[in-house]
């Protein structure tokens, strides 16, 4: 068998696959779930362009319900703080550091623990070493993580992002492995061993391709897990601080006024949510499509 033809034979799926995304978007759920994720994706990154205030401007309607001010007219949809900031102003702010911290903790604790598993199972020998390592991460619960590091580097966002990236590369690398040494068993493995590639061709040509797929689906379920622990660090205070808006620091400012003002607290918490819903909705659904033991 020559190299082209392997090529051929892993080609060979391509047309399966070029619709997948037509097969999501009939899922009704996955639709909106999608749809809910695009919308607020896109007002975070617009925030600068359709928020009504600035984020820390303080007015004199200090904890005013939705859609109420002095005048009666609509300034306030979503009412104001215990500062008088305007809570939209805010909330589009803040989803914006909440989607940073969970963005770059999945996909940079997802490469790394994915590359890990993969370098496991190729390479059979570093596989004890590596899997002992990831046995001692799996040690180390990411609040607790959060806690070191807070008191070794102070609160901030990027402890929490490291201590989330961190969590999150066991169980990719688990999961890479897993994936990786069933991939090795198929033949066009040892064929091409036969035809004399390379490892490094091997690696970076069948075994990742085949791989990457199903590592993608589970770092998509694994984003909403990260923003929820994400929101959870900064409600305990290990994340931005004051006066940074960001949606679990805004749950936790408004607890103190649930009886007199509880969308302080309620509007953010519906929107963390949200995003977690609509991100395991989404990736459910792409686990379904892409996943051919699941494909219907």
């Amino acid at each position: 068998m020559s190299v082209a033809e392997i090529d051929t034979t892993q080609e060979e799926v391509a047309p399966k696959r070029r619709a997948w995304w037509r097969r999501l978007l009939a899922d009704r759920a996955a639709a909106l779930a999608l749809a809910a994720l695009v919308l607020i994706v896109g007002a975070a990154l617009l925030a600068p362009l359709i928020a009504p205030y600035d984020p820390f401007r303080s007015s004199r309607l200090v904890m005013a319900p939705p859609v109420w001010d002095e005048r009666g007219t609509w300034a306030h949809v979503l009412g104001t703080d215990g500062q008088g900031r305007d809570m939209l102003t805010r909330i589009l702010y803040g989803t914006r550091i909440t989607l940073l911290i969970g963005v770059v903790a999945v996909v940079v604790g997802g490469l790394l623990g994915s590359l890990l598993g993969l370098v496991a199972a190729f390479y059979r020998r570093l596989d004890p070493f590596v899997m002992r390592l990831v046995d001692v991460m799996l040690s180390f619960p990411a609040i607790l993580l959060g806690l070191a590091l807070v008191a070794v580097i102070g609160p901030g966002i990027w402890p929490v992002i490291i201590a989330l990236a961190i969590a999150t590369i066991p169980d990719c690398a688990r999961i890479g492995r897993s994936i990786a040494v069933s991939v090795m068993e198929q033949e066009y493995i040892e064929a091409g061993r036969a035809v004399g590639l390379s490892n490094a061709a091997l690696f970076r040509r069948y075994l990742v391709r085949n791989c990457i797929s199903s590592i993608m689906i589970f770092i998509s379920l694994r984003f909403g897990q990260v923003i929820l622990i994400g929101a959870a660090l900064s409600f305990l205070g290990l994340g931005a601080r004051p006066p940074t808006a960001e949606l679990g620091m805004m749950a936790a400012q408004g607890r103190d006024f649930l009886l007199f003002a509880p969308h302080i607290a309620v509007i953010p918490s519906v929107v963390i949510f949200v995003i977690v819903l609509a991100a395991n909705v989404a990736g459910d659904a792409l686990r379904d499509v892409l996943d051919p033991r699941l494909r219907t």
